[in-house]
């Protein structure tokens, strides 16, 4: 009796383990979390956010950004499409960024790298397929899944939808929409089962499927939030964030609470009060109102703020689409964003645009370890200068921004670590660490890196090596503010030298590249498809890719080779800067019939044209991950070439992982 007893009381510790690690799972944002993220997109980005491209700045990436948001991914209404018109949940992976394998091939390279991808869920509304209220049947594992007209709202398109589906012989829900409505799609009913059941299978696919780390869900306003708690706590997502548009700080917040499940917040909120009080201070020259409330600034709440300071929707898009953009002090906005607490997520332009500078931003963070739950104190505040300081995990960070900083004098226990164009950073003393305020990276041209020691013992030296090995008292010893020149690659390794001891070590890794030309062979296989010519129209990059025979349907192809058993038709193109790149469309006899676009390729392809079609198009299929390998040989690859394990040609590796050079296996620990 007494060992049944001690098994069943074992059982319950188990149980009640679990019970506790599933509502630990079920958070919609952790604690203490000191991850900074990037939306990887910007309005219009068809070219910067190809997934293949993305995938190519894993390495860059993953030094700096934990997460990274991209666009919908599969199929929209439109075949040129950002994906807020989406049409296909389950099935049709091939959007304006790229197929199904090159977005897995993406997700899994961020996930070796220690990044999370963030899908962009849009479940607030759907597109149909040939009329009002029709959506497609996706058949996913042996179930069908499918949305009917009676899952639309009753009063869908203030009531448009309902005449139109009374008029051809459909019904809609009884139900009015739960939240605001969206002219031009269909809103959808989530009280529905049908809707709660099919979004819940979306939601699961994404993140055990295509491994996806968490969501971003488009326009929460127009669904109650109870809803995204619901599917939350069905899905369990590392990371849930709600496009709450509202620049009221204690709406977003009532959203974020209306989230709950079991009393558990089940997701964080973009911070669009932050983004107005930065635009506001910046726009109207008044950086006082960088004080005013936001999600962040409540302590009770900041672990839920997803902090930004621009995104798609308010960019400056072009001159007949203007938005509602930071108009100036790009790089100050982002300083005091990367120095408070929230989750900050960097946009895509700002990156693409002040990449060195964001960067030493992070690194300052990250030394000062602030994370999405640390406090902060106002030192400041004026109309032409503010300041603020951070207490992180690891010492405290101050960022002054304005227009006028020279007017405000830091405290003696401040040293500045970093500046810019109004902007600068300074640590503690206190700190107790040597600091490099150039970022790692790869630059064109040599360049000074100053090193800075933040210590409390006045007249503190610095020793470093460029090797990448530990400094050691014996090192070469300089004085703080020394700038040393790097102009060749190297690893500059900093430590404080004080009586005797290095503590404080910080490193960075920096290379020098100038362009260098390269050749692509992209390989058509047409087994599947039976074609017994193979044509190859193409376009795109620098405007030198137009195929030999510029009328439809371009260059008949008649080059082949035998890889792995099968015979592929091969063309030879250049990649001429870092910008560069083809697309392509495939075709037989006279340009019918013919494949989908295959965009902005920049390494060598595998491709099997498919017997499956989209839209009377004949789908294509990456095989570059299986083939390229088993074809790659020293004699085939150029000298000092690199590639990935999924064949995809890369720069020299700077992380840990498997790679092929030189026809080898070469892993890098």
């Amino acid at each position: 009796m007494k060992k049944l007893f001690t098994m069943l009381t074992a059982i319950a510790l188990i149980l009640m383990s679990l019970i506790s690690i599933n509502v630990k799972a079920s958070i919609g944002w952790p604690a203490s979390y000191g991850g900074v993220m990037l939306q990887g997109f910007y309005w219009d980005s068809y070219d910067a956010s190809q997934w293949s491209k993305l995938e190519s700045q894993a390495d860059e990436f993953a030094q700096y950004f934990d997460l990274i948001w991209i666009p919908q991914s599969a199929r929209a209404t439109s075949t040129t499409s950002m994906g807020y018109d989406d049409l296909y949940w389950f099935t049709n992976y091939t959007s304006s960024f790229g197929n199904e394998q090159q977005l897995r091939s993406m997700i899994s390279t961020f996930k070796q790298k220690g990044i999370g991808t963030i899908a962009d869920v849009v479940i607030n509304h759907r597109g149909n397929v040939s009329n009002w209220v029709d959506f497609p049947a996706e058949t996913y594992n042996g179930v069908t899944y499918q949305l009917q007209s009676t899952d639309i709202v009753a009063n869908d398109d203030n009531g448009e939808t309902k005449t139109w589906a009374d008029a051809n012989g459909y019904s809609l829900s009884s139900n009015n929409d739960t939240g605001e409505g969206w002219d031009g799609m269909r809103d959808l009913d989530h009280k529905s089962t049908n809707v709660q059941t099919c979004v819940k299978a979306y939601l699961d696919m994404l993140l055990n499927d295509f491994g996806y780390t968490g969501f971003r869900y488009d326009m929460v306003k127009g669904y109650a939030g109870s809803f995204t708690g619901m599917y939350n706590d069905h899905a369990n997502p590392q990371f849930s964030v709600g496009e709450y548009w509202d620049g009221n700080a204690a709406t977003v917040k009532t959203w974020i609470n209306a989230t709950k499940v079991n009393d558990v917040i089940q997701s964080a909120a973009f911070d669009f009060p932050f983004r107005y009080t930065v635009r506001d201070a910046i726009n109207n020259s008044n950086w006082t109102k960088l004080a005013n409330a936001s999600v962040m600034s409540d302590e009770q709440y900041r672990q839920y703020a997803v902090t930004f300071v621009e995104n798609h929707d308010t960019e400056y898009r072009s001159s007949t689409a203007q938005q509602d953009p930071i108009l100036k002090d790009t790089l100050a906005a982002n300083a005091f964003m990367l120095a408070m607490p929230g989750t900050p997520c960097v946009f895509f332009k700002h990156w693409i645009d002040c990449k060195q500078d964001i960067k030493a931003m992070i690194d300052a963070r990250k030394a000062a370890g602030i994370t999405n739950t640390s406090s902060y104190n106002q030192l400041a505040s004026a109309t032409g200068y503010y300041a603020v300081y951070t207490e992180g995990t690891k010492g405290q960070l101050m960022a002054l921004v304005g227009n006028n900083i020279s007017a405000y004098t830091p405290g003696a226990k401040w040293v500045k670590i970093l500046s810019g164009y109004h902007y600068a950073y300074y640590l503690a003393k206190a700190n107790e660490t040597a600091w490099i305020d150039k970022a790692s990276g790869e630059y064109s041209a040599p360049f000074d890196a100053t090193i800075t020691a933040v210590s409390s013992t006045s007249g503190a030296k610095l020793v470093y090596t460029l090797d990448g090995s530990t400094p050691t008292a014996n090192s070469t010893q300089v004085e703080s503010g020394t700038k040393i020149n790097i102009s060749t690659d190297c690893t500059l390794t900093v430590g404080l030298l004080i009586n005797g001891t290095v503590t404080g070590i910080v490193s960075r890794t920096y290379s020098f590249s100038s362009f260098q030309p390269y050749t692509i062979t992209v390989y058509v296989n047409v087994d599947q498809v039976g074609w017994s010519n193979v044509n190859f129209w193409t376009w795109g990059g620098d405007g030198t890719h137009a195929p030999t025979n510029t009328s439809w349907p371009g260059d008949q192809v008649t080059a082949t080779t035998t890889v792995n058993g099968k015979t592929w038709y091969y063309k030879t193109y250049t990649i001429n800067s870092q910008d560069d790149y083809v697309s392509f469309v495939f075709s037989t006899n006279s340009g019918s019939p013919q494949t989908v676009d295959y965009t902005y390729v920049t390494k060598d392809q595998y491709l099997e044209i498919s017997a499956d079609t989209d839209n009377g198009k004949n789908k294509i299929n990456d095989v570059t991950t299986t083939t390229a390998i088993n074809n790659i040989n020293a004699a085939e690859t150029r000298q000092n070439e690199w590639y990935n394990i999924n064949g995809i040609r890369i720069n020299r590796p700077t992380s840990k992982g498997i790679y092929i050079h030189n026809g080898k296996k070469i892993v890098i620990r």
